[in-house]
């Protein structure tokens, strides 16, 4: 077999691998939407699919990275991962969760597109982004990402006037007042929590960057944080709530260990796409194939939720595609110049974190 033909089935197996990783994050999330429904707590959900994405990541973070592993693990470096833990771990699903059980999955999906924006701005605050305002395409970037954030709240406000018009249709006998549940106050704390949740992951990933230079293993940093996220979600429900509780859902045990199976798979089998997918053609690539998610979700949400979607919440997207895409060919275009002129480690904190 030719190297352009390996090429050439290696480009088929990323690009379908990343359109089928999308249907099945899209499918998680009206699979969490509906367990939520039954009586699951966001706590027992990161929990049990945590725990299972540990067991599922440990053979192959031993079998595939174990020489990159450092030989002794430094205060900063555990300080480093019980961050990352907790942010992408507890605090990041616990916000999450939190959104989608006050919006919807579609909603859900379509957030997280804002990502590569708010990691740019906080990069950039970190002095771990080189930005020049007189080059077009740090422009295009600042551009790009103010209009990721417009299209996020053209969406959520556009949803939120779609629950409360439906509320007003079923109580005509009492009209309230014009001034009155304009926006639907449950949909917008939802879309606050959903921005809040990336804002939290976008920070959890520069930090993940900064921490690979240590530890350049990314499934066993992936296998180590998220059992460290399972303790400290369970430690953080303990303190809140005085007990570890699960909600009493109307399942089965049986049925809980085929969702914590399923959802741990699904993750694991996603992390480790993900980053061949990155090292084969680069993060630009697979940050592309991510508005698919939120397409597909939407149509998930209508067929088996009966969601709606109004005009002004498809502008919204519309407008969070085209600044998410802004920014990525930013990214690409300084990428070129500087894969031309660098010779910088995968892992170096210094590169910029977009390219």
């Amino acid at each position: 077999m030719g190297s352009p033909r390996r090429e050439y089935l290696e480009d088929v197996a990323i690009i379908a691998g990343l359109i089928g990783m999308q249907f099945m994050y899209a499918g998680n999330s009206i699979l969490v939407s509906y367990l939520m429904l039954t009586g699951f707590t966001p706590a027992s959900l990161i929990i049990l699919s945590s725990l299972a994405t540990f067991v599922i990541l440990l053979p192959f973070s031993v079998i595939f990275e174990r020489r990159l592993w450092p030989r002794k693990f430094r205060l900063k470096l555990w300080v480093q991962l019980v961050l990352i833990s907790f942010g992408g771990v507890t605090l990041f699903q616990s916000l999450f969760l939190k959104g989608i059980s006050l919006t919807s999955p579609a909603m859900a999906t379509a957030m997280p597109n804002i990502a590569p924006g708010f990691i740019f701005f906080i990069a950039w605050a970190l002095r771990l982004e080189k930005v020049e305002l007189g080059c077009i395409y740090s422009k295009a970037k600042i551009a790009g990402t103010l209009l990721c954030v417009a299209g996020a709240v053209i969406m959520s406000l556009a949803q939120s006037t779609l629950g409360s018009h439906k509320a007003r249709e079923a109580h005509l006998s009492v009209p309230p007042p014009l001034s009155r549940n304009l926006f639907d106050e449950r949909k917008i704390m939802g879309c606050f929590y959903l921005m809040a949740a990336v804002f939290v992951l976008s920070s959890t990933i520069i930090l993940q960057a900064t921490t690979l230079r240590d530890f350049p293993a990314p499934i066993s940093l992936s296998t180590i944080t998220t059992l460290i996220g399972v303790v400290l979600t369970g430690i953080a429900q303990l303190i809140q709530d005085g007990r570890i509780d699960i909600g009493w859902p109307l399942l089965s045990i049986k049925d809980i260990m085929c969702y914590s199976v399923l959802a741990g798979s699904i993750s694991g089998a996603c992390v480790t796409f993900n980053i061949w997918a990155m090292k084969k053609r680069g993060p630009v690539l697979v940050s592309i194939f991510s508005p698919i998610g939120t397409v597909v979700s939407l149509v998930f949400s209508v067929i088996t939720l009966g969601s709606s979607i109004t005009i002004g919440s498809l502008a919204g997207m519309s407008i969070m595609f085209t600044g998410l895409y802004c920014v990525l060919w930013a990214k690409r275009k300084e990428g070129f110049s500087e894969n031309n002129n660098s010779s910088e480690s995968e892992y170096d904190v210094e590169k910029p974190l977009l390219s």
